[in-house]
């Protein structure tokens, strides 16, 4: 008889085999898991080279078969292993808003009651959330508890409009949905919009992030009015949870104030340059940065990445090629169809912008106008409204 049909005679003994049989399972189970790690950050550092950035943009990495970080896990990991972007699910039907109160505070202008409302009536069938300052902070904390450097981010930033811009990005990763800000109003249920078609273009749909052009100034003087040639709104964004390009724009927003934090410099952000500050410190100016480098870092990473752009040749993209000179403004400038940019769908100016009266912007009761921005309550001074944007609605 050999050895291992000796010891199994025995009960203790066949109990000592059972758990080192055990033991070598749980080894090989460790191994293959680390294994799979090390795949994943090798093909997280490949992406890592795309650009100078010591952290840099990242894409869709799965980490469903780790069930840990390793204690030096950067804030890009920490973020894409607590939410994995899965780019397989359907948008969320969920409607996420905040103001400085709930929604049955008596200090809540009415008119904004009325338009928060309209998000509600026009949508029987998605979950509707108004979140106010005062639950905000828990609410990122619950949310973000694994990554304490985000939640010190949100609660450090010193007024209500960055913090109104950062929610809206840690609420869409974390959850994913529709962000709308209050004076916005519905045209069109959001089950009708083009980003819930199953197909577009004859291709299936796989959105994991919908934004719309807000500004488009085809003019010589368009830098007097505008921060950019062609600006992204960010007043409504829909998503699916985990989407790379908020969980990038989350890291710089996290980096960039605990940065201020640490110099000291959290609070200057008055005076002249107050509003570009804010821009680019958590609004249109950082998002459509962004974007933009998404988009890019995507050309790099695949050349043959799926694009649609239907918009016909005009004067700024003639030999445009995007492989070569990058994607820029030119890209989306005069569009009049969805862009299709891989999962990125990028909906001309009447869709989250119409009635404006120019720029291409049509009617309100355009088939493709789906957001009325009211533009009420700005923060910015009435005479500054046109530079940048208007959707910025704390008063601080």
């Amino acid at each position: 008889m050999n050895i291992l049909g000796r010891l199994l005679r025995n009960k203790r003994s066949r109990h000592l085999v059972t758990g080192a049989a055990a033991l070598v399972c749980c080894i090989n189970f460790y191994l293959s898991v680390y294994s799979v790690a090390g795949f994943q950050a090798q093909r997280f550092g490949q992406i890592l080279k795309l650009t100078s950035k010591d952290e840099s943009h990242y894409l869709e990495v799965s980490s469903k078969h780790l069930n840990r970080l390793p204690a030096d896990a950067s804030l890009r990991e920490q973020l894409q292993f607590q939410y994995p972007y899965d780019s397989s699910i359907k948008i969320p039907r969920i409607i996420w808003q905040t103001w400085k109160y709930p929604r049955d505070d008596p200090r809540f202008e009415r008119q904004l009651l009325q338009h928060s409302q309209s998000w509600i009536d026009l949508h029987h069938d998605y979950a509707y959330n108004l979140i106010p300052d005062e639950a905000s902070d828990d609410l990122i904390k619950s949310l973000y508890e694994s990554i304490p450097q985000v939640y010190d981010a949100f609660v450090s930033l010193p007024k209500a409009i960055l913090k109104a811009d950062f929610f809206r990005y840690l609420i869409l990763f974390a959850r994913g949905g529709i962000y709308s800000d209050v004076d916005t109003v519905p045209l069109k249920p959001a089950n009708v919009w083009v980003s819930n078609n199953e197909t577009i273009y004859n291709d299936v749909n796989d959105a994991g992030l919908v934004i719309g052009i807000e500004a488009d100034p085809d003019r010589d003087d368009w830098n007097v009015y505008y921060a950019k040639r062609v600006q992204f709104c960010q007043w409504t964004i829909q998503s699916k949870p985990g989407h790379p390009m908020l969980g990038e724009l989350i890291a710089n927003i996290t980096e960039t104030t605990l940065r201020k934090k640490r110099d000291g410099t959290l609070s200057i952000i008055s005076g002249k340059d107050a509003g570009a500050d804010i821009m680019n410190w958590t609004g249109p100016g950082i998002f459509m940065d962004e974007i933009f480098t998404y988009f890019n870092d995507l050309i790099k990473l695949r050349p043959n990445v799926h694009i649609t752009n239907h918009t016909p040749v005009n004067k700024y993209n003639t030999g445009l090629d995007i492989t070569k000179d990058g994607v820029d403004w030119r890209f989306f400038t005069l569009m009049e169809q969805a862009v299709v940019f891989d999962d990125v769908l990028v909906l001309p100016i009447t869709g989250f912008s119409p009635g404006v009266g120019h720029m291409g912007s049509k009617h309100l009761s355009h088939e493709d106008a789906y957001v009325h921005h009211m533009f009420e309550g700005s923060w910015k001074p009435e005479n500054e409204r046109m530079k940048g944007t208007v959707s910025r609605h704390r008063k601080d």
